[in-house]
């Protein structure tokens, strides 16, 4: 007679279809985890907990949908500790697996949590207090408490060990992918596209959640050094574009756009949607992510799968994404970041290299082997020997 699947229960209540900047980085790892893991290895049968009631689940991939208000922190934050171990107990989980951070600490199975990023313990400034709190308290217990801990770098791997205290042996690196979509595109349709957005004929892009963590008045600053230096041989100055939802301490940015008198050249387009993001990375002529700390660095990725000229930072796990495949500078040197967009501008035969190269650098990455790597760790976790 043969055993009975493995059921992984996953908290995916972070999960968001919304037009805000709850469906970014976190939300795009929980939603690619969920349609992949079904197809990556025999054995296992799954189920995700979640309020998302516009997602339509993938064959093998059941929901549970929960009828508490989870969209909010404290009833998402209430419905982990008290909700989530009755629904896996009733519906017979043998592993849980929370995609971002904290695990319920009534669970006493086998488990699993991802550590995104260490940014709220390495800037808490940049976070509101209670945000702070609660993430410090409950990823410390949560990591300490799982049998295996997933990072989504190298870099967050060895923030994880150093910053939580955790045996190196239990934390392993699994990276994120790339969907297919995001590729070079067709230049009638990329020109298409731009006029119907009202976008710039030249212009540099940067495309985030527009809160203090990203840099974006960093963007800001370097772009008004690029008007400075920038002299008519070297063409049209391309705007700036500025692309992402709303996140917190926004306010900051608009300002110093506003203070810089910068209003003509910069363009905000607000929250971008998933079937536009390429469109929008391959009508750029350059793309600018100087973040201060990512845990992946997903943009960045996606920018060099569609073959743009990038210039982001030289810290976290930003290296690691994008190699030698673009500029890498200091995100606190403003000098040096509109120094880089001067020469990734101004010498074509640079931006075609990085172009090239960063295309199949991209390729390396893949939402199917980043399920396949989190169907491993679940085989550590439930002591199984893995072929």
């Amino acid at each position: 007679m043969l055993a009975r699947p493995i059921h992984v229960g996953l908290n995916a209540q972070l999960l968001s279809l919304e037009s805000t900047y709850r469906s970014a980085g976190i939300s795009w790892y929980i939603y690619h985890l969920l349609h992949h893991l079904p197809e990556s290895g025999d054995g296992f049968r799954y189920t995700a907990f979640t309020g998302e009631r516009r997602w339509t689940p993938v064959q093998g991939m059941a929901a549970a949908l929960t009828r508490w208000p989870t969209q909010g922190p404290l009833g998402r934050i209430v419905w982990e500790q008290l909700a989530q171990p009755y629904a896996l107990a009733s519906r017979r989980v043998d592993l849980v697996h929370s995609p971002a951070y904290v695990l319920p600490a009534a669970w006493s199975g086998p488990s699993v949590v991802t550590i995104l990023d260490l940014s709220f313990m390495l800037f808490p400034e940049r976070f509101r207090p209670l945000n702070r709190l609660y993430l410090n308290l409950f990823t410390r217990l949560s990591a300490r408490r799982a049998d295996r801990v997933i990072a989504i770098s190298e870099s967050t791997r060895r923030d994880a060990i150093r910053l939580l205290g955790l045996n190196a042996d239990k934390v392993q690196t699994v990276y994120c992918g790339v969907d297919a979509f995001f590729q070079p595109l067709d230049r009638q349709v990329i020109e298409a596209y731009r006029q119907r957005q009202g976008l710039p004929d030249t212009f540099i892009l940067f495309l985030g959640t527009i809160e203090p963590r990203k840099n974006v008045e960093g963007v800001i600053d370097a772009y008004h050094q690029l008007t400075q230096q920038w002299v008519a041989s070297d063409g049209t100055l391309p705007n700036l574009v500025i692309g992402g939802a709303r996140g917190w301490y926004y306010e900051e940015v608009y300002r110093k756009v506003q203070q810089l008198e910068l209003d003509s050249r910069v363009h905000f387009v607000g929250y971008v949607p998933a079937e536009d993001m390429a469109l929008l990375y391959n009508a750029a002529r350059a793309f600018i992510y100087p973040s201060f700390y990512e845990g992946f660095g997903l943009p960045v990725l996606e920018a060099m799968a569609c073959g743009t000229a990038i210039v982001t930072s030289n810290t976290s796990s930003l290296p690691e994404v994008i190699g030698d495949a673009g500029l890498k500078v200091d995100p606190e040197n403003t000098e040096q970041l509109g120094a880089a967009l001067h020469q990734l501008l101004t010498d074509h035969e640079m931006r075609e290299k990085f172009q090239a190269h960063a295309r199949q650098r991209a390729a390396g990455f893949t939402w199917n082997r980043t399920a396949q790597d989190t169907v491993a760790v679940y085989r550590q976790a439930l002591g199984q020997e893995i072929l």
